[in-house]
């Protein structure tokens, strides 16, 4: 995919992993799903902030999600993705860990050249994000290809 703003250059997946994980940050600040940011932000958001990751990336994180919820009209929900059952699991994994899940797997499925906000949007909305955002589950650590493959045949 290329820069919206510099045709020449493309976006990276240092680029992709970047917006992945402001999607997860911005969802667990706001207590929403992810794919509620997603569809807030839309295709042509989307690539606008694929194609300023790499400026976006210096400001502190917390200014960015201010930033997307002003910007993109994002609003408070009831969804809490670190309310986990101790008797499953105790650790929850970071937003930064979750932005590397869900990069990896947009990457596996973006097709060479393709658009990664086309992918972004795809991913999100399937059913098989709410398994992999059930921390009481194993979905969320399981390998790349496993995932990829789950996204594929759309289950677990």
């Amino acid at each position: 995919m290329s820069n919206i703003y510099f045709p020449d250059e493309e976006i990276t997946f240092n680029d992709l992993y970047f917006v992945c994980y402001m999607i997860e940050r911005t969802a667990r600040h706001l207590h929403q799903r992810n794919n509620y940011v997603v569809k807030k932000l839309g295709k042509a958001a989307l690539e606008r902030q694929l194609s300023i990751a790499g400026t976006l990336h210096c400001l502190n994180p917390e200014q960015v999600v201010a930033d997307w919820k002003e910007e993109y009209a994002l609003e408070s929900g009831n969804f809490d993705v670190t309310s986990i059952n101790p008797r499953f699991t105790d650790k929850i994994p970071s937003e930064t860990q979750m932005g590397k899940v869900y990069a990896r797997l947009v990457d596996s499925i973006t097709p060479s050249g393709g658009n990664f906000a086309d992918s972004i949007i795809s991913v999100y909305a399937s059913p098989i994000c709410e398994t992999i955002d059930n921390y009481n589950s194993s979905a969320y650590y399981e390998p790349s290809y496993v995932q990829t493959k789950a996204y594929l045949n759309g289950t677990f």
